[in-house]
């Protein structure tokens, strides 16, 4: 049975959702599910704006044929060639043998790599502000290169002013009938969602991000239309808002989060006290992370989120505990920058911190505070007055 909603009174939303996917990109964790969103929009011309996942085949094509109502379906714009929005393009091109593939030069090299079937008379090339009438409605299409494939393009319904924006600003989670950001708090439930799936998704590319909401910065815009999660229809501020400090590398807020890890608590007893000494002294939203048991998205959208960090870890085999060296690999592999970092090492016999120092040294504009925290197995006087003198350097830096 379909299950469509309009967006205006001629383009419709007939996507759908998977709340059965744990892990998207086989990655991510995903305990509310995904949405894929699709748009048909209706003129003299028909056209489809993107596909959906395989696992939602039959619902998809349930919507568009309702909508349809008997009529043929046009052109089929192609925005982005991951499979979770291009897999059902030869379904299509076997209901609708007239059907028309609107995408950029690299669309077509790629639908190639994914299939088989022909695309000869079914292809229309598009270049950067070239434009397709559908009767009222005028496409015009913006290339967004690494936003965040090579091939991703956005395009734009001139007369209603909607952005149909590809992965840009999309959202981890199932939309539940209420598919605009203003049915649903989307600050309380959703930015969680829509940091941690910038972060890990697009996070790499911040370059290229100001890139594009620069060059989209002249559009005149009523709706926002994404490939995940909810569609915009206002508040657009907050939303280019927080896309360009996330791009900049720039935190949102003035906090710290803890990441630690600790094979029998006691690196973890040093977290929660210097935890409480800032909590004390008025530093609000702290958050501590067990980096062993915490996926490390998370991790990495906590700190697109907060100005301060501090990673604690015990030595392990002479070197770098193992969790701690997967997110200092993550960080450096999604250029995060602009980081106040404070450092706790622990260790029996050879406690180590200069390993993650060397590999915080190779990101961009990361600043280490001093003093670097060593610790000998358990806090003792010594090693309390350590972290008490890092407490109030963390706390001057806060307060810049």
């Amino acid at each position: 049975m379909y299950c469509t909603r309009k967006i205006t009174n001629s383009i419709h939303w007939v996507g759908g959702n998977d709340r059965r996917l744990a892990l998207f990109e086989n990655l991510f964790p995903i305990p509310r599910g995904v949405s894929y969103n699709s748009y048909l929009i209706e003129d003299e011309k028909i056209a489809l704006i993107d596909t959906v996942d395989a696992s939602i085949t039959q619902q998809y094509l349930e919507n568009v044929l309702f909508l349809l109502n008997g009529r043929t379906l046009d052109y089929l714009i192609i925005n982005h060639m991951e499979p979770d929005h291009c897999a059902n393009i030869e379904e299509l091109l076997l209901r609708f043998p007239d059907l028309k593939i609107v995408g950029n030069a690299q669309t077509f090299s790629f639908i190639k790599q994914f299939y088989n079937f022909n695309l000869d008379g079914h292809t229309i090339t598009v270049k950067e502000n070239d434009s397709l009438s559908l009767g009222n409605h005028t496409l015009r299409f913006y290339f967004a290169p690494m936003v965040h494939w090579p091939e991703v393009m956005v395009t734009y319904e001139e007369t209603k002013k909607v952005l149909f924006s590809a992965d840009a600003f999309g959202c981890f989670g199932a939309l539940n009938g209420n598919i605009f950001s203003d049915e649903v708090d989307f600050d309380r439930d959703w930015i969680s969602d829509a940091r941690r799936y910038y972060g890990n998704i697009v996070g790499k590319y911040g370059l290229q991000v100001q890139k594009v909401l620069k060059k989209l910065s002249g559009l005149e815009l009523n709706i926002i239309c994404p490939l995940h999660g909810p569609v915009w229809r206002d508040n657009f501020d907050y939303l280019l808002g927080k896309y360009d400090l996330w791009s900049r590398y720039e935190a949102e807020e003035r906090t710290v989060a803890i990441m630690y890890g600790s094979m029998y608590g006691n690196t973890e007893n040093s977290v929660n006290f210097l935890a409480n000494g800032l909590a004390d002294a008025g530093v609000r939203n702290i958050a501590i992370y067990d980096i062993s048991s915490t996926h490390i998205s998370t991790l990495i959208a906590e700190i697109f989120r907060c100005s301060h960090l501090v990673l604690a870890a015990p030595t392990y085999n002479g070197g770098i505990y193992p969790p701690m060296l997967n997110l200092l690999h993550d960080m450096k592999a999604l250029n995060l920058s602009k980081r106040t970092i404070a450092l706790i090492g622990n260790g029996t016999w050879a406690p180590l911190t200069a390993p993650m120092q060397t590999l915080l040294e190779e990101m961009k504009q990361m600043q280490i505070l001093e003093p670097v925290v060593t610790l000998k197995t358990t806090l003792k006087e010594d090693s309390m007055e350590q972290l008490n003198q890092l407490k109030l350097h963390l706390l001057s830096s806060l307060s810049e």
